[in-house]
């Protein structure tokens, strides 16, 4: 990587690494969880800073890079029982991830059929969860967890009852800064360097 680079840019290199090291959970304690996550989007947000990837390509980037970084990580989720890292997934909205709620959420706005409520008839997600992130979140929450889902996910349940998409997205953006961005269990872990600042 470090002979791709300008000079400039090449002390950038023991940030970005750490990044994208730290993506795929816990060696040693072998969990996972938002902070995990937060690690990958600094990582892909340090490349555009850096003028590698560029603003025409940021839903791309969202759409193919991030969505198999998901893929991978429901399948190491599945395989290796990951535990949750913090207390028991206070953070996550599925107890291991966040943003693909809010990136999904932000597909959806101004959709014209599907609504939040929607992620309640199977036959919307069977058909549309390969095409919306969201729905493919939720799906997985379903295919994961046993029991009704308004006991195994009250805080995805409650979200499905806003009027409308760009609400939800709104309202996860808020609260992706509050219960990960600003909490210490989360962010104590999470390094601060020359391209991410304090």
């Amino acid at each position: 990587m470090l002979r791709f680079l300008p000079n400039d840019l090449k002390p950038s290199t023991v940030e970005i690494i750490h990044y994208f090291t730290e993506r795929f959970g816990n060696s040693s304690r072998i969990d996972y969880g938002t902070g995990h996550e937060t690690n990958f989007a600094a990582w892909l947000y340090c490349l555009a800073i850096m003028g590698i990837i560029k603003e025409e390509d940021y839903h791309t980037v969202v759409a193919r890079v991030f969505v198999k970084y998901l893929e991978l990580m429901k399948k190491l989720q599945l395989i290796y029982c990951l535990e949750l890292a913090g207390s028991h997934g206070v953070w996550g909205l599925n107890n291991y991830h966040f943003l693909p709620f809010i990136f999904g959420s932000s597909q959806l706005i101004d959709h014209k059929y599907m609504k939040p409520k929607s992620i309640h008839n199977d036959d919307i997600l069977d058909n549309f969860s390969r095409e919306y992130m969201y729905l493919s979140c939720i799906q997985f929450v379903k295919k994961v967890k046993k029991g009704p889902f308004t006991e195994h996910s009250p805080l995805l349940n409650d979200i499905s009852g806003v009027l409308n998409w760009n609400k939800v997205n709104t309202g996860m953006l808020k609260m992706y800064k509050a219960k990960v961005l600003e909490k210490v269990p989360i962010m104590q872990h999470f390094l601060f360097g020359w391209l991410i600042k304090w």
